[in-house]
């Protein structure tokens, strides 16, 4: 078999049932070599390989030399990419080169932005610079002085104890650090603690006289490292040990915003962006009193909300009603002809329970392969098992079952794994969370909530995608706090508070992207406006549309527009110009 052929079997979209064979799940070879591929592939594999690769050698977080490599990588690289031959490459091979030089250039202005980061904390971190130097002498076999160590390790504990000194006599003044650059500095004390035992582990024991010379430097400034962090934790930021963390956060500002924006390929402003949510949520609020007219309650919408949250399964028969949602979503898009649904995909999910601790952050459900079921448990409080109960009613869940499973993320999943893995480094929640979120948009059109009730449930999670858009950018351009945001979803949206706590908690304090909480709402317009454009058209059928959108991997959607719609022109510095809200 060719290399070709190897690529384009690697690369295959859904499995297709070879005739005659009693398996459905065994695919149809003959018609994989036939997928379509970019020639792009192996050079998105090459970049993502080395990138990794670099990732792993200069690992040390903030260090000025792992942002100086990147830097010579990540231009050498756009430099490469500018002299490809752009006007013979396929369509799928010019998209591909759009989504690496834009890739590049926002990664190059990441390290811009870590830079100014580093700047903010640097008072914060006396002792940075010198473990900066210790940790990238070992990475390059550079044996240090024995004396010389000893010297640098004291001088960073004598640099921890001043700059503990200052900070303790500034707390009470103007002259306090700030709440959130303190805790980015935990953060990063708490990494540099660990990268400096790392140092110590290459050393200690195995070279005996740096052993004798370094031990109880080491060990004096390890404590120092850990009671710095703390120190910033608790007489900073106000996080007290054993308590819920605070919801600090660090905001990017409007400037990172509009970078963000500009990766993600989306031509709107913050500010614009707010009106889309604004207006998405006035038409989302008339529906939902329209459903409560429909219950009897008139326009009153939140207590018509208020009664959906009421009508729960029973404790321990959450499991059973999931696992009867995810049929009948799975059934309302196949008798359809909506999508592909490979029997191995409906063959493999599964389901487990989220525990109390985990439901601290996640209070519905998770998915994937694995739907991550939110139920009371041991270990709650009755208020929480209540809120649980409430949070996790049948037409919330009614709502976002398929949301998880099929044909949300399990089947996204599914297909992405199987289907031009190399566009995986482009994930993005606009394609990621937007697929997800337009089934929430398309199930709602085509009639899958019967009843008020359910139609509530569904209009609640759109509130709350809408929401996200809100809060999130408010909180990164500076004008809402915290606290302001889990107000908003409380009385806006109808959220239990605890539920609007956790909410804000995990989009702050947790690892997502600033953009993320923003990208499904955003993302479902985006492909509503693309499935306007293709299908209501006549120019896709549902099927054909819905499993192209998977088969074509993950990038911004506006670059998935460029590849279904051949009319877009493109060239090697396109600028993203869609407006697809209304």
């Amino acid at each position: 078999m060719t290399r070709r052929a190897l690529l384009l079997l690697t690369l295959a979209t859904v499995p297709i049932a070879v005739q005659g064979q009693g398996d459905a799940t065994v695919p149809d070879l003959v018609a994989m070599l036939n997928q379509p591929t970019s020639e792009l592939a192996p050079v998105l594999e090459r970049w993502t390989s080395d990138r990794a690769a670099l990732g792993r050698r200069y690992s040390v977080d903030y260090s000025p030399a792992a942002r100086n490599r990147f830097r010579q990588f990540q231009q050498g690289w756009l430099t490469a990419v500018r002299q490809l031959p752009f006007a013979d490459l396929s369509r799928d091979g010019q998209v591909d080169a759009i989504l690496l030089r834009n890739r590049l250039n926002y990664e190059v202005g990441l390290l811009d932005r870590e830079s100014r980061l580093v700047a903010e904390m640097a008072p914060l971190l006396p002792f940075a610079d010198t473990l900066f130097v210790m940790l990238e002498e070992r990475r390059e076999l550079i044996r240090p002085e024995p004396e010389v160590a000893a010297r640098r390790i004291a001088g960073m504990t004598a640099a921890l104890a001043s700059a503990r000194s200052a900070i303790s006599a500034d707390l009470k003044t103007e002259r306090a650090p700030s709440r959130i650059i303190a805790y980015r500095a935990a953060d990063a004390v708490q990494s540099l603690a660990r990268d400096f035992s790392a140092w110590q582990r290459f050393y200690l024991g195995y070279d005996p006289m740096i052993t004798w010379r370094i031990a109880e430097p080491a060990k004096a400034f390890a404590a120092a490292l850990d009671s710095w962090r703390r120190f910033l934790r608790e007489q900073v930021v106000g996080a007290k040990e054993g308590e819920d963390e605070p919801i600090v956060g660090d905001p990017i500002g409007r400037d990172g915003l509009l970078a963000d924006l500009a990766n993600e390929m989306v031509a709107y402003t913050p500010e614009e962006l707010l009106g889309v949510a604004e207006r998405e949520f006035a038409w989302l609020e008339g529906e939902a009193r329209r459903a409560a007219a429909e219950m009897g309650l008139g326009d009153d919408w939140k207590a018509a909300l208020e009664r959906t949250k009421a009508d729960h399964p029973a404790v321990g028969d959450q499991v059973l009603a999931v696992r009867d949602m995810a049929w009948e979503a799975t059934e309302f898009v196949t008798a359809r002809d909506l999508i592909t649904v490979p029997p191995l995909a409906r063959e493999v999910w599964r389901m487990e329970m989220m525990s109390a601790e985990a439901q601290k952050t996640n209070p519905f459900f998770l998915g994937g392969e694995v739907i991550m079921v939110a139920s009371p448990t041991d270990g709650q409080t009755e208020d929480e098992k209540a809120m649980a109960l409430r949070a996790n009613n049948r037409h919330f869940s009614r709502a976002t079952v398929h949301h998880e499973l099929i044909p949300g993320h399990h089947l996204q999943g599914f297909v992405n794994s199987r289907s031009n893995t190399h566009r995986g480094v482009f994930r993005t929640p606009f394609y990621h969370e937007g697929w997800a979120l337009w089934w929430e948009i398309h199930l709602w059109d085509l009639g899958f909530p019967v009843t008020p009730e359910n139609r509530m449930g569904m209009l609640f999670w759109r509130m709350h995608r809408a929401a996200r858009i809100l809060f999130s950018l408010n909180f990164h351009l500076g004008t809402w706090s915290p606290q302001e945001c889990i107000d908003f979803l409380v009385d806006r949206v109808g959220h239990e508070r605890a539920s609007a706590t956790a909410e804000v908690r995990r989009s702050f304090n947790g690892n997502y992207s600033p953009l993320y909480q923003a990208g499904y709402l955003l993302g479902g317009m985006q492909l509503r406006t693309l499935h306007g454009d293709l299908v209501t058209t006549g120019r896709m059928t549902e099927r054909t549309f819905h499993d192209a959108v998977l088969a074509a991997g993950p990038m911004p959607i506006e670059m998935l527009r460029a590849l279904l719609m051949p009319e877009v022109p493109l060239t090697l510095e396109y600028q993203p110009s869609w407006k697809f809200a209304p």
